[in-house]
């Protein structure tokens, strides 16, 4: 049976909308902000156990810089209109690419820096119509995974290799498989920037790092600087979307007159490989919530031990092993009005992992009974080594 994530998410308090924000804005409620925070926890862990160092880079910029870039002759018409402040025009980001490339040439650099690896999961602002706008896959403001890896030209096939890797380890550390690789070509409409040398030696480099994939290709489907590799997936609907993209770009870094220091004294241009592991955070949980039924894997679960007490006289017994639980890391409640049997059905509702059960016997021994979300029950057990369990198991997989 498919899952719509757009009702079960909902049903499931993990986000919500109102018409006062806004369409194409949704919010986020605490336990899908809880498991989108481990989401985030994770690939930033990923990223920087691989060499990528993070920054944080405003949502707003000059609208110099993106005619600089050109985004606003190609795509100001997925930009909200510029905001007049003083004597400039500022525009919402549409895009985190001109911000990091300005954070490289801020500093002398050298071949021996090179790759640098700069990565943001930071807010972005797409001018969305309102007809394509649809739960968490297409929305008006995104918090996006993004890195721009700045390269010598003889690096860029190795970079783009380990990044498709990197991009494989977190989608099945996220429990899914794409549905297909794509890679994205021009067309022929005259959007794209750059001569034909340029995009076909992207091209190539593209095709050199996909080898032994199957993929498809899709002319006009480029970004207008430079072709990319697309990851698609499926919605329970049928519906193809793009999450994770990887492009070579060879246009920006001569825009903004982007150099290091060769080891031959000389000055070169370095290449700016985009990529973004598992696209926007509202898209990728639209996929997972679908993906997984709302039963997200233990470590991203919003709630990873719900502590029942039978009775009000084994609450002081719940209170301190969910205080445990958390002193461990984890994400623990206590739960204790209506009928055991109506906290343990709610429980199941929620999709939670683990419930502790505790009675007469696990408050007087400094026990626990705990339920796992496949319907097993343990017998009796120490806290500590339940608690030890499941920490075991909402550890990040890295």
């Amino acid at each position: 049976m498919s899952v719509d994530h757009r009702k079960l998410g909902r049903a499931l308090d993990l986000f919500d909308s109102d018409p006062l924000i806004g369409a194409g804005l949704p919010f986020w409620m605490p336990d899908g902000a809880a498991a989108r925070h481990a989401v985030e926890s994770y690939l930033r862990e990923l990223e920087r156990r691989n060499g990528y160092r993070h920054v944080h880079s405003p949502a707003l910029g000059k609208r110099q810089m993106y005619e600089m870039s050109g985004h606003w002759r190609n795509f100001a018409d997925d930009m909200f209109p510029p905001m007049q402040l003083g004597g400039d025009e500022l525009v919402l980001r549409p895009s985190q690419c001109p911000h990091h490339a300005l954070i490289f040439k801020s500093r002398q650099r050298s071949y021996r820096d090179l790759p640098l690896r700069i990565a943001e999961i930071g807010p972005m602002f797409r001018a969305e119509r309102s007809g394509v706008l649809g739960g968490l896959a297409r929305v008006r403001h995104i918090q996006l995974d993004d890195a721009h890896n700045f390269c010598a030209l003889d690096q860029v096939g190795d970079e783009v290799e380990a990044v498709l890797r990197l991009m494989r380890k977190a989608h099945a550390a996220l429990g899914f498989e794409p549905s297909a690789y794509r890679l994205s070509l021009r067309g022929s409409s005259g959007k794209y920037a750059g001569d034909d040398a340029m995009w076909e030696r992207a091209e190539g480099l593209l095709r050199g790092a996909l080898a032994g994939l199957e993929y498809a290709e899709a002319p006009g489907e480029a970004a207008f600087y430079g072709p990319k590799i697309d990851v698609q997936i499926q919605d329970s609907a049928g519906r193809d979307w793009t999450l994770a993209t990887i492009q070579v770009d060879f246009h920006q870094p001569g825009q903004f007159g982007l150099e290091f220091a060769a080891a031959d004294g000389g000055r070169e241009r370095p290449v700016m490989v985009h990529q973004s592991l598992v696209g926007s955070m509202e898209r990728l949980f639209g996929h997972l919530i679908e993906v997984h039924g709302g039963a997200f894997p233990a470590w991203y679960a919003p709630v990873q031990l719900d502590v029942l007490p039978i009775g009000a006289e084994h609450a002081g017994a719940a209170r301190r092993l969910a205080d445990a639980a958390m002193d461990a890391g984890l994400r623990a409640e206590v739960h204790d009005d209506g009928s055991i049997g109506a906290r343990i059905r709610a429980a199941a509702e929620r999709k939670i992992p683990y419930l502790g059960v505790i009675g007469d016997r696990e408050a007087a021994d400094d026990l626990v009974a705990l339920r796992l979300r496949d319907g097993r029950q343990l017998p009796p057990g120490p806290a500590a080594e339940a608690i030890a369990l499941i920490a075991a198991a909402a550890r990040l997989p890295l």
